[in-house]
């Protein structure tokens, strides 16, 4: 299924590397990780990362600014993206040909070719094994980036989608000379204002019947705490992880911007992928998300969340 790519990768002189929108540090690191094996490997080919920004994982490789002409005869890799709408940046659909990378069960397919392997931890973790089983030079930035990604997405090897082969590619990256501490250091060293914060929203969650842990936060609050939606959202939704008797929790946050909720569900237990498809988004077995659209809605999915804890007792 890999060698799939090789011939797409060899017709094409220009190859832009797209990711989701709200970019987390698996779908940089994949993103980042692959165009520095394709830059080295294709050495003549002009080869982009393209999309929004994450000021958090900057460290792990900037994007480039591609004039829109390049599309044209380009070839387009997405990458941790399971759903065509989260693509960041539209000219994705100008290119000539089209594959699809990525490690989420998804509702729709798209691309000319996808490799959709959801026995991944990470799309990092799918993407260097794609590297190394075609036999594609990697930098040492380059195996740092896809190191990083496969440390964020299995939470430093903790969550249950990790395995022998995330252990095995681990390995192999690690031999590749580059300092995982700093990588650490840049990952988890936190700013004191973002540890208070997090003590605030610790003191803000509150429970369902059946013990889902849960926090709303509306964009006057945003404001006040002088913070975006991304840092509100998924920055926040572990402050109530690890809590005994806790096995689901949930943070909602209000987008005034877009009009919108954003959900991050999170369990140690429970498979809660099927709620947030149900409600419009998706993600992995213990860690899902969606957009709802409005704290009503949010309601009725905390009840759903509820329910899954009540069926299981």
């Amino acid at each position: 299924m890999y060698k799939s790519i090789i011939k797409p990768i060899e017709d094409h002189d220009v190859i832009i590397i797209h990711r989701h929108l709200k970019p987390d540090g698996d779908a940089v690191g994949s993103q980042i990780g692959l165009k520095e094996a394709l830059t080295a490997t294709y050495p003549h080919k002009k080869i982009f990362a393209v999309g929004d920004v994450n000021d958090r994982y900057e460290f792990i490789g900037s994007v480039d600014q591609v004039d829109t002409t390049l599309y044209h005869n380009a070839l387009v890799i997405v990458v941790d993206t399971p759903e065509e709408d989260m693509i960041s940046d539209n000219r994705y659909k100008l290119g000539a040909f089209f594959i699809k990378i990525d490690h989420h069960p998804a509702r729709s397919s798209y691309g000319n070719i996808e490799i959709v392997d959801t026995n991944y931890e990470s799309c990092a973790g799918l993407v260097a094994d794609i590297v190394f089983t075609n036999g594609f030079i990697l930098t040492s930035f380059g195996a740092r980036a896809l190191f990083t990604g496969i440390v964020t997405d299995s939470g430093r090897f903790r969550y249950s989608s990790i395995s022998a082969k995330t252990f095995e590619l681990t390995a192999k990256l690690l031999q590749f000379n580059f300092d995982f501490n700093e990588i650490y250091n840049n990952l988890y060293v936190e700013d004191i204002a973002i540890v208070k914060l997090r003590a605030y929203f610790v003191q803000k969650f509150k429970l369902t019947p059946n013990n889902v842990a849960y926090i709303k936060t509306t964009a006057d609050e945003l404001n006040q705490y002088g913070i975006d939606v991304s840092t509100a959202s998924r920055g926040m939704v572990n402050a109530m992880a690890g809590i005994k008797g806790v096995d689901i929790w949930v943070n909602f946050t209000e987008d005034m911007e877009r009009g919108n909720v954003i959900a991050e569900i999170r369990s140690s237990k429970y498979n809660i992928s099927e709620v947030a498809v149900k409600f419009g988004g998706g993600g992995h077995r213990n860690a899902s998300g969606a957009v709802l659209g409005s704290f009503t809605e949010c309601d009725v999915m905390l009840a759903e969340l509820d329910s899954i804890v009540k069926g299981k007792e």
